[in-house]
C-alpha cells in the first residue's frame, strides 16, 4: 500500500450532522490536468462539514424567490428571436439534467438544446432514458469520441490515477460551452455546483462555472506543449507515441479557449444556485414530467437507484473512491439524504457500513474486457490505490481502520 499517496489528513473525522469525513477532496483545477492532484480537503467547523454549513444558510439565509426572478432575468437577457437555441443543457438523460433542460423550457419558455458526451459503456437503462428524454421532447446533440481512444484513456487513467472516469469527466466539461460556440447560444446551464457537496463553501454564492474548468485544455493551439497536457497521467504526446495516434485524435478532449467564450459572451451557469437543489426532489420531478426510469434494482456500492445509473464504468468510478478516499457511492448518497431530511444519521451509518465497500461485480466482466486487464491485474490496480492511512490487511482481505459509526 502506498503511505498516503494522495497527502491527504493523517487524522480521519467524521460529520458530525451526515457521513462526510475529512479526506472528501476538493478538486484543484491546473490548466495542464497532470496527474491527479487532490491535497485540499472539506473543511471542518466545530465538527459540521461545509456541505451541512451550506444546507444550513440554504435553508435561512437564501431568499430563493429572488433567485428565480434572477433565473427569469437571465434567461428573458438571452432567448433569441430568430428562432435559434436559447441555451444549452449538458445532458445525460438522468434525473438532474432532465430536470434542469425540462424547467428551462417549460417553466421559461427557453429553447433548449441538450448535448451529451457518450459514456464509456451504456447500461441498458441508460441508453433508454437518453433516448426516451429526446422522444419526449428535447432536441440532442450526442459527441462520441473515438471508442477506441477513450478506452486507452480510461485504462490509462485507471492505472495511473485511479480515476478510470477522468476521460469522460474532460469531455462532459467541454460539451456545453463548445455546442453554445457551434449553435450561437450564448448561455449553458449545468446543474449543481460541485460545492454543495463540500467543496469551498463560498463557490455556492457564484452563479457561474469559473472559466478554467472548461477553457484550460486548450492543447490544439499550444502544440509546442504536448508534453504539458495531461489525460490519465500520461501527456499527450507519450500517448500519441503510444497509441500511434494523431493529434487530431484528441480534438474532441479539447477545450475552448477564453477568448472563444468572452468574444461570444458565452455566459456557463449552475442551476443549483437559482433553485434549492435536492437530488432525490430532482428525482421525482424527472419521474413525474418526463418518464425518467430508475434502475430496476440498487447499484453496486449503494442502496439507491436512480443515480448514476448511465454507465458501467460508474460503478468502477464510486469503487475507486472508497479505495483512495475511504468514501464511496453510499457516503455520497447517504450523506446527502441526511442533509435533506430524507434519512437519519444512525441510518445513514448502517447504509455506509453496509454498502460503501461493494465491489462493482454486476459489471465486472463488462469492465475487465473493457480495459483490456486480467481480473487478477485489476486487483492490483485497485490495491496499489490504497492508502496505509486508510487501510490495513485482515488475512487476505483489505478493511478500512476508521469506518463511519
Amino acid at each position: 500500500m502506498h503511505n498516503n499517496k494522495l497527502k491527504l489528513p493523517s487524522n480521519i473525522i467524521f460529520c458530525k450532522r451526515c457521513v462526510l469525513s475529512n479526506q472528501k477532496p476538493i478538486t484543484s483545477i491546473e490548466s495542464k490536468h497532470k496527474g491527479n492532484s487532490k491535497k485540499e480537503t472539506t473543511r471542518f467547523t466545530d465538527g459540521i462539514c461545509d456541505a451541512c454549513r451550506w444546507t444550513d444558510i440554504k435553508n435561512k439565509e437564501i431568499d430563493w424567490k429572488k433567485r428565480e426572478q434572477e433565473l427569469t432575468d437571465l434567461c428573458n437577457k438571452h432567448r433569441r428571436s430568430d428562432g435559434g437555441y436559447d441555451v444549452i443543457v449538458p445532458f445525460s438523460g438522468g434525473k438532474d439534467s432532465r430536470y434542469v433542460a425540462h424547467y428551462l423550457k417549460h417553466k421559461h419558455n427557453m429553447n433548449v438544446l441538450t448535448t451529451t458526451w457518450k459514456p464509456h459503456m451504456y447500461t441498458d437503462i441508460g441508453l433508454y432514458n437518453l433516448f426516451q428524454a429526446i422522444d419526449s421532447g428535447f432536441d440532442n446533440v450526442l459527441t462520441s469520441p473515438n471508442g477506441s481512444l477513450q478506452r486507452a484513456l480510461a485504462r490509462e487513467a485507471f492505472i495511473n490515477l485511479g480515476h478510470p472516469f477522468q476521460p469522460f469527466i474532460f469531455g462532459q466539461r467541454v460539451v456545453g460551452p463548445k455546442a453554445a460556440i457551434e449553435s450561437g447560444a450564448k448561455l449553458v446551464f449545468y446543474g449543481e455546483n460541485v460545492a454543495e457537496y463540500g467543496n469551498r463553501i463560498e463557490d455556492n454564492y457564484y452563479p457561474k462555472m469559473k472559466p478554467e474548468l472548461f477553457t484550460s485544455f486548450d492543447f490544439l493551439n499550444n502544440t509546442d506543449k504536448l508534453d504539458q497536457y495531461f489525460i490519465g497521467g500520461v501527456s499527450i504526446s507519450n500517448l500519441m507515441e503510444k497509441y500511434k495516434l494523431k493529434l487530431s485524435d484528441f480534438k474532441p478532449y479539447n477545450s475552448p479557449t477564453l477568448d472563444d467564450i468572452e468574444s461570444r459572451s458565452i455566459e456557463v451557469h449552475y442551476m443549483s444556485y437559482y433553485k434549492y437543489w435536492v437530488p432525490q426532489e430532482n428525482y421525482y420531478y424527472a419521474v413525474e414530467n418526463t418518464g425518467f426510469k430508475p434502475n430496476p434494482v440498487r447499484r453496486d456500492g449503494s442502496y439507491g437507484k436512480y443515480a448514476g445509473i448511465d454507465d458501467m464504468m460508474e460503478d468502477l468510478h464510486y469503487y475507486m473512491q472508497v479505495i483512495k478516499f475511504g468514501m464511496g457511492r453510499c457516503t455520497w448518497d447517504a450523506a446527502q439524504e441526511v442533509r435533506t431530511n430524507k434519512i437519519t444519521r444512525e441510518e445513514g451509518v448502517a447504509l455506509v457500513n453496509k454498502f460503501d465497500q461493494e465491489a462493482p461485480n454486476t459489471y465486472l466482466k463488462e469492465i475487465l474486457e473493457y480495459l483490456k486487464l486480467t481480473e487478477k491485474e485489476f486487483w492490483d490496480i485497485i490495491n496499489s490505490h490504497r492508502s496505509s492511512h486508510l487501510w490495513k490487511k485482515d488475512g487476505e482481505n483489505y478493511v478500512l481502520k476508521n469506518p463511519v459509526n
